[in-house]
Formats: structure tokens, C-alpha cells, sequence
């Protein structure tokens, strides 16, 4: 696929992720962390969920911009894995249920509106880490995942993975807003 297709694309979709977690600062505290039952998420714990992601890639991707010395490719080829996991992280109409790492699931954590703050500012961060891979090889340079430090995947998989997990939980934070309201 077309490189800097694929980066306007991703880039496009995490200013929209940015737009519904700006539009959530105008929720109560109440709201915010609503609960639909004791097992789910409220909106702050799905917004926890994704910073504890974006503590561990941001960095990994910086890291793995900053060392690369490949030449720019117009072209993106996903790897098997990266593909699958990214595919993986998309919503779909009855989404479907994932086991979560203990260390970022923040079910029951005591949080507060800064969770809000902290994901927008990692949204500018993924935005500005789009603009630096314009120019390198999406496909070339490897990042680490969160589940093990052995695996590797391809630069362009690691940001669709990041987006799409931010799209997947932005949906269920927006469904437990839907329980709010009504």
C-alpha cells in the first residue's frame, strides 16, 4: 500500500480519536466514571486503557525513528503478524472481547480527568510521530509489542495497531456514555 496514504489515513483517524476524547471533557465526573456493571469499564477506564499503551509505544516508536538510518519507501508491506494484530484491534458490530494484561487493565483505579488530558497529549505525540515517518520506511524499521519483548513488527503495523486499539476503545467509552445518557 501507498506509505504516505496509509500515514494521512492513520493521522486523519487520531485526530478524530482526539475530537471524541476532547468532546468527553465536557462530561461530569459522574458520568465519566459511570460503570454499567461492576466488571465493565467507565469512560475513564477505557481512556486509562489506551494511555497505558501509549506510555509503552510512543516511546518505542520514537526510539525506533530516531535510530533507523533506511532511505523513505513510497511503499508499506505489512507483515503477517502486524497485519493480524491491527485487523485484530478494529471494532467490529458486536465487538469482540480481548483479555486484557493486568498491568493495563485500570478496572477499579482511582482516576480523575487528567486520564483525558493525558490521551490528547499522546494523540499530538502519534500525530507528530506520523509526520517523522513520512519520511523513512515504514516497512523496514521494526518496534517492539507490549505482550513480549521477542517479537518485532514493521513501523507501519505498529502505528495501525495503536490507532485502531484507540478507535476500539473510544467505541466502547462512547457505548458506556450511550448508558449514561439513557
Amino acid at each position: 500500500m501507498n506509505a504516505e496514504k496509509l500515514i494521512n489515513e492513520l493521522s486523519e483517524l487520531t485526530q478524530n480519536n482526539k475530537k471524541a476524547v476532547e468532546n468527553f471533557k465536557k462530561l461530569t465526573d459522574i458520568q465519566l466514571n459511570f460503570k454499567p456493571a461492576p466488571d465493565s469499564w467507565s469512560i475513564l477506564e477505557c481512556i486509562e486503557h489506551l494511555n497505558r499503551y501509549g506510555n509503552f509505544y510512543l516511546p518505542e516508536i520514537s526510539k525506533s525513528l530516531e535510530k533507523s538510518t533506511y532511505k523513505k519507501s513510497e511503499i508499506f508491506k505489512s507483515g503477517f503478524l502486524g497485519n493480524y494484530f491491527a485487523k485484530s484491534m478494529l471494532p467490529k458490530e458486536k465487538l469482540n472481547k480481548m483479555k486484557t494484561f493486568k498491568s493495563m487493565n485500570p478496572n477499579n483505579s482511582d482516576l480523575n480527568r487528567s486520564v483525558l488530558d493525558t490521551f490528547i497529549n499522546q494523540q499530538e505525540t502519534t500525530l507528530q510521530l506520523l509526520k517523522k515517518a513520512k519520511h523513512t520506511n515504514l516497512t523496514k524499521i521494526k518496534t517492539g509489542i507490549s505482550i513480549t519483548q521477542w517479537l518485532k513488527i514493521r513501523l507501519g503495523d505498529t502505528f495501525r495497531v495503536l490507532v485502531y486499539h484507540n478507535i476500539r476503545h473510544i467505541q466502547q467509552a462512547k457505548k458506556v456514555l450511550d448508558k449514561v445518557i439513557n
